[in-house]
């Protein structure tokens, strides 16, 4: 036989008191220690100074690490933008050049010069050596 589904009942919820001021937490506690300089009088602080040099020593490294990091990225936008220019100039430089170094416009600027294109074709001067 099928067992049916029911509800279980429900456990009454505890009400939470209030601290007052003079029932200081944990926080209160420790903000109190901390500021008041309770926490430096103690034996187990001493005990931590070297692994919080430690600690302070690797967040120094970290932050001095994220600066480099930054700065070199930086610059390696700045030399990606300066590379992509240069290649741009590259290109107009050469397709003037191409467009110069053609006959018909070499013809155009020697012909201011005084320099015309020889139009008869080469004639070929053979010596024969007799041994």
């Amino acid at each position: 036989m099928m067992k049916t589904n029911s509800l279980k009942p429900r456990k009454k919820k505890k009400e939470k008191k209030l601290k007052t001021s003079a029932q200081k937490g944990g926080f209160g506690k420790a903000a109190q220690g901390l500021l008041g300089g309770g926490v430096l009088e103690k034996e187990r602080t001493f005990r931590m100074f070297p692994f919080l040099l430690f600690i302070s020593f690797l967040a120094f490294i970290y932050i001095t690490n994220d600066f480099t990091l930054e700065s070199k990225v930086r610059k390696i936008s700045h030399l990606q933008k300066e590379v992509m220019e240069l290649r741009y100039e590259y290109v107009s430089v050469k397709s003037n050049l191409i467009v110069i170094s053609k006959q018909s416009q070499l013809a155009k600027r020697l012909g201011k010069l005084g320099i015309k294109e020889n139009k008869e074709p080469l004639k070929v001067i053979r010596i024969k050596v007799n041994k």
